[in-house]
């Protein structure tokens, strides 16, 4: 185990924090070996007998406190491996009663038969190289495959880990490669665990509530997040269909304060398949210059002559009107934070090159977000980026415009979106690049179709909100006691955040707060709404007069904030105490009605996404939609993944 890891798995043990109930935190996938190590012993003369599938399905049903989950049975040359968890925590090593075990760097033995290795992050480095040397077209980890850097849907979750396996399923069900993690680091993820132990997590802003929360607002490390979606999907057989899946380590922040942590932020994203790079931070320092003089003088100390007329002499290939002196304005505003993309994309390649021998392991899919420049996107804007790349020797798959999508919300225009779309993909596809969408959830049908349309299906849509909202819906229809609770809790946090929003002296605070809270109220339907802002208590009245719903525009747009708040306080924000994490485990203890029905309108709207996109055949679709509705049970339909 790395130091690392040792520091965060004795933060855990200590505050009763295992994978169970709060995964995904500490690097490692066996936070207490010693413990589950003594589980194994307990249950050796079961487990002595495990060969092949069949021998681990029967000793799979005679195990008292330990899992042992036959699906997830693969081969390392002659030696077979399986993945047992304990019941109580969660914690996970890989099982084999094979004679020949390849060199990790610890393996337990237990009697003469049995070898455990502990699933921690210098292991899984190893079983990745193992893995991929015994079997290159293995899908066990995520990959840069070919169709993946053409078209995906990128499937975000702002604060669990429990949509992967609804994820899983219909990719399975549709034979459908799909972006299958998504997640901003270090925004959503923590970028590293020691840095989070010495509380030096920075704080992010979020203007719409005037305050910032700490980075790491999910809870989960990237390494924890990394390692749990590649044991949950093996645990359940999803690597037998040879279906490649990705991870997209998103919103990797380039310039500005992440120089100072760069390294670490490279190393936590080591099993990402692919990147996005995000230039805001250091674009934030910077201002395209419009005094000519000015302009003529940066230009010199900034750009390589040789450089600028190879993009002068790309862009002029295409047929649009972009005078020269404009191209120069553009290439001088962004070359800082271009040479920092250069630098970080080279250490992406290099740590691969160095930790991976495979050369599939090595692969990246990338991104470059432009979404954070100057007003929306336009062609001529998409052009200088694509050649100033080209020009600096780096290639991108993705490049992610702004196009004027807000988060959650349909496009009106239909007309203005397709003249948009194609304009900016006759650029994309004359470099060769796919399209990106961000803040891709919440779109309308027509919005989608018309993007897959004029994309030609070289595009990912980016979606994550959605799947919190889908969280809402399923716990808001259960009829558990606790899962009421939880709901309950939840819709009364971001009523209180709200509340208070909505008469803070900060302008942008009490704007949202207020836009949020009226539109609640539009859609119940009261008379008057300019009246309930006449005094804190009159909007109180009206807010407790309304039914709890996931549709209320305030839940929707303040409930991620609630997975980490310390005692369900709107006054402790991304806590990452042990009762932050202690709030974290309510989502992960729900009812099994509520995990099924949250699956189910996971897969759904990842169904819907695939059919209006048109990335999958619609009468395929209608048989699995019609599969997905007549699943009884949670465990019915985690036994279909495989």
């Amino acid at each position: 185990m790395t130091k690392n890891s040792n520091r965060i798995n004795d933060f855990l043990k200590k505050n009763n924090l295992f994978p169970l109930h709060n995964p995904a935190i500490s690097p490692d996938m066996a936070v207490d070996f010693e413990r589950l190590l003594g589980l194994i012993e307990e249950e050796q003369g079961a487990l002595e007998s495990v060969k092949d599938f069949a021998t681990a399905e029967n000793a799979a049903a005679r195990l008292r406190r330990l899992n042992l989950w036959h699906k997830s049975i693969f081969h390392i040359g002659n030696s077979v491996f399986f993945v047992i968890e304990s019941k109580s925590d969660g914690d996970c090593a890989l099982l084999t009663t094979s004679d020949v075990v390849p060199e990790f760097e610890t393996v337990a033995d237990v009697g003469t038969h049995i070898h455990a290795i502990p699933l921690t992050w210098s292991n899984l480095i190893r079983l990745k190289n193992l893995v991929l040397e015994a079997d290159p077209s293995s899908t066990i980890f995520p990959r840069a495959e070919a169709c993946l850097k053409k078209t995906s849907l990128g499937i975000g979750a702002r604060f669990t880990t429990l949509h992967w396996p609804a994820v899983a399923w219909v990719m399975k069900a549709l034979k459908l490669p799909v972006t299958a993690n998504q997640n901003s680091i270090p925004r959503e993820l923590v970028y590293d665990v020691q840095a989070m132990l010495e509380n030096k997590l920075a704080k992010v802003p979020f203007p719409f509530i005037g305050a910032g929360v700490p980075e790491g607002h999910q809870g989960q490390s990237v390494q924890g997040m990394s390692h749990a979606s590649i044991i949950t999907l093996l645990k359940h057989g999803f690597h037998r269909h040879g279906i490649p899946w990705g991870f997209n380590a998103d919103h990797q922040p380039i310039g500005g304060r992440f120089d100072a942590i760069e390294e670490r932020l490279v190393e936590g994203s080591l099993f990402a398949s692919y990147i996005t790079y995000d230039m805001s931070p250091e674009l934030s320092s910077h201002t395209p210059i419009e005094n000519g003089d000015a302009l003529e003088t940066a230009f010199r100390n900034a750009v390589e002559p040789d450089l600028f007329d190879a993009v002068v002499k790309r862009v002029a290939a295409i047929p649009m009107s972009l005078p020269v002196d404009a191209v120069k304005k553009l290439v001088t505003y962004l070359m800082p934070a271009m040479k920092k993309v250069k630098r970080r994309d080279g250490l992406y390649i290099d740590i691969r090159k160095k930790l991976f021998i495979a050369e599939a392991g090595q692969r990246l899919i990338k991104e470059l977000s432009i979404d954070e420049l100057p007003g929306e996107t336009t062609p001529q804007t998409l052009a200088v980026c694509l050649a100033l790349v080209e020009a600096m020797g780096m290639r991108f798959d993705f490049i992610a415009p702004n196009i004027g999508f807000q988060k959650n919300i349909p496009y009106a225009d239909s007309a203005a979106l397709e003249k948009k779309i194609a304009s900016l993909f006759s650029v994309a596809a004359y470099f060769g690049v796919s399209i990106g969408f961000l803040s891709g959830s919440g779109k309308s049908a027509e919005n989608y179709r018309i993007l897959g349309r004029l994309t030609r299906g070289c595009f990912e849509v980016k979606t994550s909100g959605r799947y919190t909202y889908e969280m809402g819906v399923a716990l808001s229809r259960s009829t558990d006691p606790e899962d009421q609770k939880l709901w309950a809790d939840w819709y009364q946090f971001t009523k209180e955040l709200a509340l208070r929003g909505a008469f803070s002296e900060n302008s942008a605070q009490k704007s949202f707060a207020r836009e949020f809270i009226s539109s609640a109220l539009k859609l119940e339907g009261p008379a008057d709404i300019d009246g309930v802002y006449e005094s804190p208590r009159r909007l109180r009245e009206a807010l407790d007069g309304i039914k709890p719903s996931p549709d209320h525009a305030f839940w929707f747009e303040y409930n991620f904030l609630f997975i980490l708040a310390g005692k369900g306080s709107i006054d402790r924000l991304g806590d990452h105490s042990p009762e932050g994490y202690e709030q974290r485990s309510r989502f992960y203890k729900i009812s099994s009605k509520s995990r099924l029905l949250f699956a189910q309108r996971v897969a759904e709207y990842i169904l819907f996404l695939a059919e209006t996109t048109g990335i999958s055949d619609t009468g395929l679709i209608a048989k699995v939609r019609e599969k997905l509705g007549l699943f009884k049970t949670y465990e019915e339909l985690l036994m279909d993944i495989s």
